[in-house]
Order: C-alpha cells, then structure tokens, then sequence
C-alpha cells in the first residue's frame, strides 16, 4: 500500500531570515535534506523549495513554505493537492518552540500552536491540529525585547553555531520519526 508523508521545515524565504531562530525548523529540514543526498528545488505549484524521496510507492516530501512563516499553511494546500495527503498523521513540521530552553528538541503528536503565526496558518488551512511536530526549543526573550523581535533578529554565527547541535538533533529524531514512528521518538527525545 502507498503511504505518502510530507515534511514541512518552518521559517522565512530570503537571505536576511536565514539566520534567526525562527528559521530553526528550515534548518533541519536541509539538514535532512542533505543527509539523504536530496536537493530542495524551487516548486511554484506547492509555492515550497521541495525534495522528494522515494521508496517504492513511498513517498516523503520535504518541503519549505516560501510563503513567509505566517503564511505557511498556504504552501501546504498546494502540497496536500499534489500529494492527496490522507491523515493529519502523515504531515510532520519542524519548527521553533518559545516554551522549550534552546537545545531542547522534543516530538509532538497534535496540540495547541501557543502562539507561532505558521502553526496557526497551518491549522487553518489545513483544518487540523492534529498533524506530528517536532519543536526546535529557542526559549523566550529576556527583558523588554519583543518576541517578534526576538525570532526574527539576525544572530551572530556564534549564536547561530550554538543552535547547530538542535538542529541536528530536530533531523535525527526525524529519521526515528519515519522510520520507527512518532510513539519511538518520542519516547528517545521527549525523556531527556
């Protein structure tokens, strides 16, 4: 029987995004990318960067809104027509999580979006919360620095290198993800 996951890695099109914490989730989706030997190719269909992996009938679609974070779920209609995605299981997106210290990577099964305008695009268009996620932790500002501010601030390469160690670990308890299912990786990241 085809099974047909698509992989969504959260953030922010462009030069002057790609290093804030909001595009943590981007991140590890190249990363994953890369580990597989896959390249994420403009798709003006799905309005994504977008790799395919196939195994057999078996697809994995890993895919970068190019929509801009609070449009994500935008991106990901054009992906659900393509794909014909049959069950909220089946859609896994990497993203930056407020509420988790950063280096803390845990895996989620549905929930809330606490606030994260790509998550809440997400539920909108796709008319669930019920979809895998595996969350990048950022913690919260300090002081009286807006969170706006907060994500979207470019980082230096050394606060950039010091998030390299969650992001590979958010590519890592994807693999475990895919292939041993979303009650084993839990169980392997969410206990540390």
């Amino acid at each position: 029987m085809r099974s047909v996951k698509i992989v969504l890695g959260l953030g922010n099109p462009g030069r002057e995004y790609e290093f804030t914490r909001h595009n943590l989730g981007a991140k590890a989706l190249v990363v994953a990318c890369d580990r597989r030997g896959l390249r994420l190719v403009p798709s003006l269909r799905s309005r994504s960067l977008l790799a395919e992996h196939r195994d057999g009938l078996d697809v994995v679609a890993y895919a970068f809104p190019q929509t801009y974070m609070n449009n994500s779920g935008e991106a990901l209609r054009g992906l659900m027509r393509r794909y014909k995605l049959a069950t909220p299981k089946d859609l896994i997106v990497l993203h930056d999580e407020l509420d988790l210290p950063p280096g803390v990577v845990r895996v989620k099964a549905g929930g809330g979006v606490a606030g994260h305008n790509g998550l809440k695009s997400i539920v909108a268009n796709f008319g669930s919360s019920e979809f895998l996620r595996i969350r990048i932790g950022i913690g919260r500002p300090v002081g009286s620095q807006s969170v706006v501010d907060y994500v979207l601030t470019r980082l230096s390469a050394r606060d950039m290198e010091s998030f390299d160690t969650s992001i590979n670990l958010a590519a890592d308890a994807l693999d475990v993800l895919l292939a041993k299912g979303v009650e084993v990786a839990m169980n392997e990241f969410n206990g540390n």
